[in-house]
C-alpha cells in the first residue's frame, strides 16, 4: 500500500516545488549588482551584456540626434539602459539602446508604459538565434504600443531596417548614403525621428567603414 503511493508523493511534491517558483519583479530589478542592464520577460531577469565600442556610440550618436528634436515633436528621448515598464502576458519591462517616450516623468523610477519609437543597436557577435530574439522582442515592442523600431546593423548591408507597428513584416531598408523617407506613413511626426535617427547613425557608421580593427 505505503509502495502504491510513492509515485503520488513525488510527483506531488514536485509539482509543489514549481508552483512556488518566484517571478521576477520590476522592483528586483532596482537591486541588481552594479545596476547591471536586464529586461523581466517571461517572470525571469534576462541580463544583457555590454555592447562593442562601435555599436555604443551608433547608439549615442541616435540619442543624440534625437535630443535635437525635442521641442519639435512631443516627447523625450533616452539613451541606453532606461528602465520602461510594461504590462503583457509575457514581459514586464524594455530597455532598447534608444527610445523616444511620450508618458509622464517618473522621477527615479523606470517610465511607466511604452514609448513610441525604439532603436536596438546590434553588436559584433549577433547571430541567427539573436536574429531570431530581436523578431520576437518586435513583436513585444508592438503588442504593447510602440509604433517603429529600428534595427541597426553596422556590418550588414542592410545598414538599418525600419519596422513600422502598421506593416511590421516589411521594413523598409536603410542602406549607406540613403535619406530617410520625406512622406512616411507613420502619426504625428513619428517618422521625422528617423529621419533624425538614420542620419545620426549614418554619421557614425560611415566612419566603421575605414576602421582598421587590428588598430
Amino acid at each position: 500500500m505505503l509502495e502504491s503511493l510513492v509515485p503520488m508523493i513525488i510527483f506531488a511534491w514536485r509539482d509543489c516545488i514549481m508552483s512556488t517558483k518566484v517571478r521576477a519583479t520590476i522592483e528586483d530589478l532596482y537591486t541588481l549588482p552594479d545596476k547591471a542592464k536586464a529586461e523581466i520577460v517571461d517572470g525571469e531577469i534576462v541580463l544583457m551584456s555590454p555592447t562593442g565600442e562601435m555599436p555604443g556610440r551608433a547608439g549615442g550618436s541616435i540619442y543624440v540626434s534625437l535630443r535635437q528634436h525635442e521641442g519639435k515633436t512631443r516627447g523625450r528621448a533616452y539613451p541606453d539602459n532606461v528602465g520602461f515598464r510594461v504590462n503583457l502576458p509575457n514581459r514586464e519591462s524594455f530597455s532598447p539602446d534608444v527610445a523616444w517616450y511620450t508618458g509622464p516623468s517618473r522621477g527615479m523610477k523606470f517610465a511607466e508604459g511604452a514609448f513610441v519609437f525604439a532603436v536596438e543597436v546590434r553588436s559584433e557577435y549577433d547571430g541567427p538565434i539573436a536574429e531570431q530574439l530581436m523578431a520576437a522582442k518586435r513583436s513585444d515592442y508592438f503588442a504593447a504600443g510602440t509604433l517603429v523600431v529600428l534595427d541597426v546593423d553596422l556590418l550588414g548591408t542592410d545598414v538599418i531596417k525600419c519596422y513600422d507597428a502598421n506593416n511590421p513584416d516589411n521594413p523598409r531598408i536603410f542602406r549607406r548614403g540613403d535619406v530617410a523617407d520625406p512622406n512616411p506613413p507613420c502619426p504625428d511626426g513619428v517618422f521625422r525621428l528617423t529621419n533624425y535617427s538614420v542620419s545620426g547613425s549614418a554619421s557614425i557608421e560611415d566612419k566603421t567603414k575605414s576602421v582598421n580593427p587590428s588598430q
